[in-house]
């Protein structure tokens, strides 16, 4: 299995998980169309364009690494209660572009939707509420993903494998529905903020792990 493949299926399973958080974070009434519309307006050319990129490379994962590491170190060392805290109004333009159009272009890339690097950034800055955050990151997702495999598809390079990808599609929708239905309705932000964490630090891990191998 190529990069091209591996970063194909994971958009496609993306969308099903994206889908069903964005359900749940929204009708719990903690999405914030204009945050998200002002992140997405930059980041879905340029995960249309990086998903027409072939890239491999050890220095791209360590990089990749790196990033993700430092998210979660920056989150876990950050002392306070979202809930408690004064959420700041949207960022101008001038700041969302540059942010969203490199998140866009790294998802594209490397087969990532992109909320995994826009959540710790909405946070940190106080844009949103961990699950504020995460209402914006599924949407985020789901039109990352979904730009990424039209840039792949019109690229030439879209090779999906039907079988394998309804077995985990059924797998990861099942997990989706269960996790994000928890983290809008039950769990508190402190938690949210501490699953954020974990996910950045497995994903640091994987990465790790594939630049070893």
């Amino acid at each position: 299995m190529n990069s091209s493949w591996l970063k194909q299926h994971a958009w496609v399973l993306n969308l099903v998980v994206a889908s069903l958080a964005f359900y749940h974070y929204q009708k719990a009434g903690y999405h914030r169309p204009k945050l998200s519309l002002m992140f997405i307006f930059a980041s879905l050319p340029a995960a249309f364009y990086g998903g027409t990129l072939k890239v491999d490379g050890a220095v791209y994962d360590t990089l990749l690494s790196a990033a993700l590491l430092f998210a979660a170190f920056r989150l876990a060392t950050t002392q306070h209660d979202e809930v408690q805290l004064e959420i700041l109004p949207p960022p101008p333009m001038q700041t969302t572009v540059p942010i969203g159009a490199s998140i866009g272009f790294l998802s594209g890339m490397i087969g990532v939707g992109g909320g995994i690097f826009l959540s710790p950034i909405l946070v940190l800055k106080r844009w949103a509420t961990p699950k504020a955050a995460a209402a914006t990151a599924a949407l985020f997702i789901w039109v990352n993903s979904a730009a990424g495999l039209l840039g792949a598809q019109l690229s030439g390079q879209l090779t999906l494998s039907v079988d394998p990808l309804v077995s985990f599609a059924v797998a990861v929708g099942l997990g989706g529905f269960v996790g994000s239905k928890f983290g809008a309705e039950k769990a508190p932000q402190s938690t949210i903020r501490w699953l954020l964490i974990g996910v950045l630090v497995l994903a640091t891990a994987k990465r790790g792990i594939d630049l070893l191998s």
